[in-house]
């Protein structure tokens, strides 16, 4: 199954409901490419023996790796750090996240300023690029187990929104520009 996304709804109901716009209007991989989201569908029942894992890390210099467990009884402070990472923000390097059980959303701005949601399974392996404004929350499942792969040592700070005045900001909306 490839990787599912759509444009949301406005709804202020439960974060982690679909917010599908009614009628659906889906995003291709194309149009995430085009964002500068990229996708790998993967084998998480072998992620620590996974040879097209260990080639994705080594082409992409995913050099640092950990794995968290995003689950009420696992993560302390389960609904504050769910508000945290639902709060609109960007990073200053690339966002990598491999689901290896559960689900989750991704939620990401597109040029226009719509909102994107991304529904992640076990198996999707994604890039975030540097600069995109974007949020995550769980579905209403409330669980996932995810590795987290950065480029070098972990960076784990998030500029909220507005964070426009950032050169990884202005160089990302260049990006598109290009497209």
């Amino acid at each position: 199954m490839s990787l599912e996304a759509w444009f949301m709804d406005g709804s202020d109901e439960d974060q982690r409901k679909p917010h599908r716009l009614d009628p659906n209007r889906p995003v291709s991989p194309g149009q995430l490419r085009r964002l500068g989201v990229f996708h790998w569908k993967l084998n998480a029942d072998i992620y620590e023996t996974d040879p097209e894992l260990e080639q994705i890390r080594k082409e992409q210099g995913y050099s640092y790796m950990d794995i968290i467990t995003i689950h009420r009884d696992t993560l302390p402070n389960y609904e504050e750090k769910l508000k945290m990472f639902f709060e609109e923000h960007l990073h200053l390097d690339d966002e990598i996240r491999y689901i290896l059980d559960g689900q989750a959303y991704f939620d990401i701005r597109d040029q226009e300023e719509r909102w994107i949601r991304i529904a992640m399974r076990k198996g999707d392996l994604i890039t975030l690029p540097a600069g995109i404004y974007h949020r995550f929350t769980m579905d209403e499942t409330n669980y996932t187990k995810a590795m987290r792969l950065f480029v070098g040592e972990p960076v784990w700070k998030a500029y909220n929104r507005p964070a426009d005045d950032f050169d990884v900001r202005q160089k990302y909306l260049a990006s598109l520009q290009e497209c």
